[in-house]
């Protein structure tokens, strides 16, 4: 399966397919209306499977949220590393032969269970190309193969990870399973979603979780 898709699915459509709405494609921040309720996360904040999570998919799993609406919820779990693969390979998988001069790696994260072979890069809001979300002031998500050569030509963002696979959630199904305290919620620290060691990630989340357990 390639690393990221040939040609890079625009990002409503990508929206669409994970929680069954529409939401516009734009190289700006991704706002949205929030969806509502005390502790329902926002774009750019984190969700944290509570220890009695009775998805196995979604153990000790932390989530970034892209996306959170009325209409559903988008997210990519950030602390189930795969390996690092260097810039070169990547596109190599993907077709590009041709960038040989390209230097460095990514960490590769198993970014949820719903297709799998689709490519996220979440990244510092200091880089802007073609396909790329701003969440909000600390984070944002490109989903075009072109960031993957702006990175190995150090053209790049400050701070990046890659993941493949997505979780998303349909209208209402993220709200109910809140309320029965299958997930926390964090604030979305760049800290925690670049830097902290992800074995200690969960337990570091946990410890900001904006409710008791």
């Amino acid at each position: 399966m390639p690393f990221l898709a040939r040609r890079a699915r625009p990002a409503a459509l990508v929206l669409l397919l994970a929680a069954a709405f529409c939401a516009p494609a734009a190289a700006a921040p991704l706002r949205g209306e929030a969806a509502r309720g005390g502790d329902a996360p926002l774009p750019g904040q984190l969700l944290i499977a509570s220890p009695s999570m009775g998805d196995p998919r979604f153990y000790h799993a932390v989530v970034l949220i892209l996306h959170h609406d009325k209409g559903g919820a988008f997210g990519l779990v950030i602390n189930r590393p795969v390996g690092e693969r260097s810039i070169k390979r990547l596109l190599a998988d993907i077709g590009d032969d041709k960038a040989t001069d390209v230097t460095g790696s990514l960490r590769v994260f198993a970014g949820g269970p719903v297709e799998p072979q689709l490519g996220f890069v979440v990244h510092t809001p200091d880089y802007r190309g073609t396909g790329t979300l701003v969440i909000d002031d600390e984070v944002a998500m490109t989903s075009s193969r072109a960031i993957l050569a702006d990175i190995g030509h150090r053209r790049g963002p400050k701070k990046s990870l890659i993941a493949f696979g997505y979780a998303g959630w349909a209208a209402g199904q993220l709200e109910a399973e809140l309320a029965d305290h299958a997930w926390y919620t964090a604030p979305g620290d760049p800290a925690l979603i670049f830097d902290a060691p992800r074995a200690e990630l969960w337990n570091d989340a946990m410890a900001r979780r904006l409710r008791e357990l």
